[in-house]
């Protein structure tokens, strides 16, 4: 039936809104051919659209410029065949080109528009790259137009990466439509290995998923005493040594050395509260008196 669809299309999985006129539905994973504003490509239906996909994807029905042409059959399957080889020979062409050039880039991969308007070509470089001759020398050869794309190590790993350390496809290939900053305090958080190497991503950068639960473990710790805080419990007062965060419980240690785990509905006051500690704020009937200087 005639409406909108959310699909996914282009080397880079990009993820839009298209318009259908034509009788049929598409159910999800259907292989069509569209056009977007790049020209006619091989597209998959995720889902209809729908307002919660457009506030996903940040976009209004009036955004969706693109048309599903129709859905793909067994010819447009050939013809997909014959345009990824096209991709590889051009992509072995073009480099034997650049080193004949001795330029100073990494030909990452070739994307050749399903329709054949144009070739796309994303690079890696540490400096500008003058690729003009490059760019008028492809043109000629292949007939057609020809973009060229400066990429950075996180989108090589999109384009090329296949599997994660989790053993499933990574997230920047799926279903990650924009990559969020990620910094060593979200795995610090975590309580995640500081090895680089088993918190690195195929890009070599920090692992995306460390971005995922973090919010969550802010908002816990936000409610957690800091650790150094003292506490009053219902089997007496003690220091907080350590937070499990997600659990909501601490490591708290009271008189005569005796560390326990408490969960932090047992907290009934907090005395004090450790600045720059580890922990969030305290808990809302907190006490405003000084440190014990029998705990610190």
């Amino acid at each position: 039936m005639p409406g909108n669809y959310i699909v996914r299309y282009g080397l880079t999985r990009a993820v839009a809104e298209f318009s259908f006129k034509g009788p049929e539905d598409f159910p999800r994973s259907s292989s069509v051919i569209i056009r977007s504003d790049r020209g006619v490509e091989w597209g998959e239906v995720l889902c209809p659209a729908s307002d919660r996909t457009r506030e996903y994807l940040g976009a209004k029905p009036e955004d969706a410029t693109g048309r599903i042409l129709r859905q793909a059959d067994e010819e447009a399957h050939r013809r997909l065949d014959e345009v990824r080889l096209r991709e590889r020979e051009i992509f072995f062409q073009t480099n034997v080109m650049i080193r004949e050039r001795n330029m100073q880039m990494q030909l990452v991969d070739v994307e050749h528009l399903f329709g054949g308007e144009r070739v796309i070509f994303y690079y890696l470089a540490e400096q500008r790259v003058d690729f003009r001759e490059l760019v008028k020398a492809l043109a000629k050869r292949y007939s057609t137009r020809v973009e060229m794309k400066q990429i950075g190590v996180r989108d090589e790993a999109k384009l090329l990466a296949d599997y994660g350390d989790c053993g499933k496809p990574v997230c920047c290939n799926t279903h990650l439509h924009e990559m969020p900053p990620v910094s060593m305090k979200m795995a610090k958080m975590q309580k995640a290995t500081l090895d680089p190497n088993k918190i690195s991503g195929r890009c070599g950068r920090l692992k995306c998923c460390l971005r995922y639960e973090y919010d969550t473990y802010e908002e816990y710790k936000r409610e957690l005493p800091n650790v150094g805080s003292t506490i009053v419990t219902k089997t007496g007062q003690g220091r907080v040594l350590a937070q499990e965060i997600l659990a909501k419980k601490l490591l708290v240690e009271f008189e005569g050395s005796r560390r326990t785990i408490v969960d932090l509905g047992e907290v009934l006051t907090v005395i004090s509260k450790k600045s720059g500690g580890n922990g969030g704020g305290g808990r809302p009937n907190e006490s405003r008196g000084g440190d014990d200087p029998s705990l610190n």
